[in-house]
This record gives structure tokens, C-alpha cells and sequence, in this order.
């Protein structure tokens, strides 16, 4: 008998929440309209940018597979690319598996800051042991 009771009560108000109803239906429209421009948008445009870069790959192009293995391409076929990672050693990846192309900009930008780096690090260290043996130099005298 309960049981019944409780289905004419939910039915009853059911019939008078037709408002809350549309307001459910908006905020899950609202939901997924912010899924979209956080999520799905941008997933989207990276995976345009990443097969723009598959395929633009040419010879000489230095690559990281998701393997890990850095190498230079040293030919490309239509589906696979030759990658050659020492002298004598080249391997044949699928263009799938390549994850990033260091273009020789980025290459020499991030080699000239991390040679600034190591160098500020250093004289850094070595500024800083110069001014305490000097200190600790005229605090004995």
C-alpha cells in the first residue's frame, strides 16, 4: 500500500514541475556546451595539427617517436617514414608513431637557453663562493 501511495504522489508532482523540467533539459545543454569548448574543441584542433605535421614531414626533419627514440628522417613513403637514429642504424615507423617534429628554430632556441642557463647556474654558484670566502676572508683577520 505504500508503494502505491508513493506513485500518486510522485505523479502528482510530477504534473506540476513542467518548469523544473525545461531547467534540467538547459542545464545539460549549458553542461555540454561547456564540454565542447573545453574539451572537445580543442582535442579537435590538436589532432588537425598533428596529422598537418605527419604530413609535412619530409627528409632531414629531426623526430621523436612515441616510442621515445630521437632520430632524422632519412626518406618517407606513403604510410611509413624511415628514420635514421645513428650511422649505420635506420628504423622504418609507421607515420603514426612519430609524436613531434623539432623544427632546427625551436632546436637552437632551446639549446642557446639551456647553454644561458648553465652558464648563469654556474657563475651564480661561483659569484656566491667567491662573496662568502671573502667574507669568511675578513672576519678572520
Amino acid at each position: 500500500m505504500n508503494f502505491l501511495s508513493f506513485l500518486q504522489v510522485s505523479q502528482a508532482a510530477a504534473g506540476s514541475s513542467q518548469g523544473s523540467f525545461m531547467m534540467t533539459i538547459v542545464t545539460f545543454g549549458l553542461v555540454f556546451v561547456i564540454f565542447y569548448f573545453f574539451i572537445i574543441r580543442p582535442q579537435n584542433k590538436k589532432q588537425k595539427e598533428t596529422e598537418k605535421m605527419i604530413s609535412a614531414l619530409k627528409k632531414g626533419d629531426k623526430v621523436i617517436t612515441i616510442g621515445g627514440i630521437h632520430g632524422e628522417v632519412s626518406s618517407t613513403k606513403e604510410n611509413t617514414v624511415i628514420v635514421k637514429v645513428d650511422e649505420n642504424c635506420k628504423l622504418e615507423f609507421s607515420r603514426s608513431a612519430i609524436s613531434s617534429v623539432e623544427s632546427p628554430e625551436k632546436a637552437a632556441k632551446a639549446a642557446k637557453a639551456e647553454a644561458e642557463q648553465k652558464t648563469e647556474k654556474a657563475s651564480g654558484f661561483f659569484k656566491k663562493a667567491k662573496t662568502d670566502s671573502a667574507e669568511t676572508g675578513s672576519e678572520k683577520k
